[in-house]
Formats: C-alpha cells, structure tokens, sequence
C-alpha cells in the first residue's frame, strides 16, 4: 500500500502543474488533447522548410471552478503577436461585418465627434476605418506592428502596445477614456485575463460600454470545432465564464447577441456595474441555456476529446480513399484553423498538392509543420483539382460563391468540420 501511495504521488508530481488564469483554481481536467503542433501562423519561407521548427503541445485543459476552457501559455504572446500573419481585411465578408457593427454602435450609443471608439487588437483598422466617415474618432492599440502600419495608412491613428492596466493607465492620464472599447476576437488571445480586463474597466467612461466578440464554446463542442483551438487563443469562452470574469472587475453583463461569424460567436455588451445600463433579457435567456445544457457541469467538457479523433479519422479515411482512386486534391486557405487541423490529422503533400490563399503576405510560404505550399488562387484554375478542402469553412459560402466556376470541370468542395461534406458548387445555393 505504501509502495503504491509512492508511486502514485511520483506520477501526480510528473504532471505539470497549471493554474486557471482566471480565477486561479488548479486545473486537473482535459478538455481534448491535440498533440503537438508548431505555431498556426509561423508560415515558413522556403529556405526554412529544412530547418528545426519549434513544437508545443495543444493540450487543452478546463476549469472546474470557472468552466474556463484554456490552452497554458506554452507561447508566449509576445513571440506570436509581434510580427503576425493575418491582415483582417482579406476577408470582405468579415470587412462588411465590421461596418455594419460601426454603424449599429454609433446609433445605439449615441456616438459623435465628441466621442471616442477605441479597439483593442484593432489588427489592419478593418473596423475602425469605418467611424472615421461616421465622425466618430478612433484610437487602435495594435502589437504587432507591420499589420498597424495598414491600419496608419488608412488614417487610423494607432498604438503599437499590448494592452492591459500599464497602458489603460497612461492613456487616462493623458486625459482618454472610452465611450466605446471594442474587442474582437482578442479576448481569447489574452494570456493574462484579469490585466486585460482591469484595463478595459479603468479605461471605460462611467457610462461607457464594451463590446467582446468571441466564439462561443457552446458551437465549438455541438458543431465539434476542434481545428479552432490554436496556441494563440489561450482562451475559450461560455456567457457564464464571461459573466465570471466581468463580476471580478466591477464590470457586468448587459446584452449579448447571438452571431454567425467564425463559426458561431458571441458579441457581449458589457458596462460598469454602477452604471445606468439596465441588463438585457437575452442575458439570463443564455444564461440558463447554457446551465440547461451542461455547461455548469464537467461531463459536456469531458466528452469532447473523442469527437475530435472522430473527426480526424472521418478526413483520413475520405483522403486516403480519394487518393487511391487517383483524385487530385488541393487546399483553399492557410489560416490558423487549418494548420491545426492538418498538423493533428498529418495531412500534408501526400494529400494536399498546395493551398491558396487570398493572403499576398502568404504566397510563396509553407504551412507549419505540414509544408504545404500556398499559391494564390489563380493556382486553382491552373491545376483543377478534383476537390478543394475549404480549411477556413467558416467562410465556406463566400468561398463557394467566388469558386463557383471549379464545377465546369466537375471539382467538388470538402467541408472538414464537424464531419467530412461534400458540396458539389453546381447544387449550392447562391
């Protein structure tokens, strides 16, 4: 029995020890575990392809405590957002989302000259470019610095910093606060979450709001989007975690709205909790939905980690069949969510001949870990694949609508996520 108890404390001591960075409980719980991968967007040149890449692991974790679903920091986010990969303006429907969100903010908050929008992650000024003809001013806070040149360069004025309370400090002494602070999609690339929400809090005017958007772990276990966890989102997100994390910052949760981007995300409104701002209905609506479907409990999150080797077992087998049949297949798209999935199912040249991207920043690189080439997409017409893998299948309807063409030789469309689809371009809906 001893004997026993020994070995089983020297296993329990072999295991890293990792803290929720949220709330601090130790974190005991896989959520689903995918291996070890390279950075999504460490695309490499080709006089790279030979060299030594650096790989981390993918192991997801869960807090029993928060229900925070969270990657440790096996990267840092310096060595991921100083230079980064991804200009948002690349996709238009992403584009157009962000003026609508302009306009509908403007008009719900009363916005004018006297106003300030501030985004954090404000990435190429996608969005903010859009309260500039609103008259509306702006201010973006933007690590990586050469997707914050694009954004100067359309008149968008913008810190090259990382934010958190050191910033929301100086930028209040400088006499700035928020009528509206934006966040899309940079909450879960935040590894200290309570910095970056205490920022937001000492930056917000009294009656100022905020407004996150992030994917919603809800859709990410239904629909099972595993290939979305990548080591720069540290962070998955439910209402109820989100309503955890603005309570401990004197923060509360107004509205949240239900949004079809990036395969099912949330945007919530957040103001000060001694604000005027009276809470939306919708909010204890998701509230209870989410209790209702398990997401207070451990077993929803447990089960996760066999879906995702479903998947990756349903992908093989359909290459591999359509390879020994003698189809060519080629990629569209090189983003983050496609070199996890190929990276954990292995998928490289010996399916895909290349991929394409939209992307000039990519052309001519090689996808981590896998080395699959990515060409522009003209590279299409070109090689007229028998099947196209959509790796963003996200934007799978604006792909298919601009790829309409590839039926006249009879290429078919592959959908990964949640499970292998084919779509045939000639019977899509337009």
């Amino acid at each position: 029995m001893n004997i026993q108890a020994s070995e089983a404390r020297l296993q329990t001591s072999a295991e890293p020890l990792h803290t929720c960075r949220l709330c601090g409980a130790h974190l005991k719980h896989n959520f689903v575990d995918l291996g070890m991968s390279p950075p999504c967007e460490s695309f490499l040149r080709a006089d790279q392809i030979d060299g030594v890449e650096p790989y981390f692991p993918l192991r997801v974790m869960v807090c029993e405590s928060c229900f925070l679903v969270q990657l440790p920091e096996y990267v840092s986010a310096r060595e991921i957002f100083t230079d980064y990969a991804y200009f948002s303006s690349y996709s238009t429907s992403w584009v157009e989302h962000a003026r609508r969100y302009c306009v509908a903010m403007k008009e719900r908050f009363n916005l004018g000259p006297a106003s300030l929008a501030v985004e954090l992650a404000s990435n190429d000024g996608y969005l903010l470019q859009h309260f500039l003809p609103l008259g509306v001013p702006v201010l973006g806070i933007e690590p990586a610095a050469n997707v914050a040149r694009e954004a100067v360069a359309k008149g968008v004025p913008t810190l090259i910093e990382f934010f958190g309370v050191d910033l929301a400090r100086r930028l209040v002494a400088q006499g700035k606060r928020a009528d509206l602070i934006a966040g899309n999609n940079v909450l879960a690339q935040v590894p200290d979450l309570n910095d970056f929400v205490a920022g937001m809090a000492l930056l917000l005017k009294p009656e100022g709001v905020i407004t996150l958007e992030f994917p919603h772990i809800e859709r990410l276990v239904s629909e099972n989007q595993f290939d979305t966890i990548y080591h720069e989102h540290f962070s998955y997100f439910s209402l109820t975690t989100v309503d955890i994390m603005a309570r401990r910052h004197g923060l509360k949760v107004i509205d949240v709205e239900e949004l079809p981007t990036h395969g099912g995300s949330l945007r919530v409104y957040l103001a000060h909790e001694r604000s005027h701002w009276a809470d939306s209905p919708a909010v204890a609506a998701l509230l209870e939905r989410e209790e209702r479907r398990g997401f207070r409990e451990m077993t929803v999150y447990l089960s996760f980690g066999e879906r995702a080797r479903r998947a990756k077992r349903d992908l093989l087998a359909f290459l591999v069949t359509a390879k020994n049949d003698g189809k060519t297949i080629c990629g569209y798209g090189a983003p983050g969510k496609g070199n996890t999935l190929l990276n954990y199912c292995a998928i490289g040249t010996d399916f895909l001949d290349f991929t394409v991207d939209r992307n000039p920043h990519k052309h001519g690189r090689f996808t981590p870990g896998m080395h699959i080439p990515i060409r522009s997409v003209e590279a299409i017409d070109e090689a007229k694949p028998h099947y196209i893998l959509i790796l963003p299948w996200n934007l799978k309807d604006e792909i298919i609508r601009q790829m309409r063409h590839v039926a006249a030789w009879g290429a078919k469309f592959v959908v990964p996520i949640p499970f292998v689809t084919i779509i045939d371009p000639e019977e899509y809906p337009s």
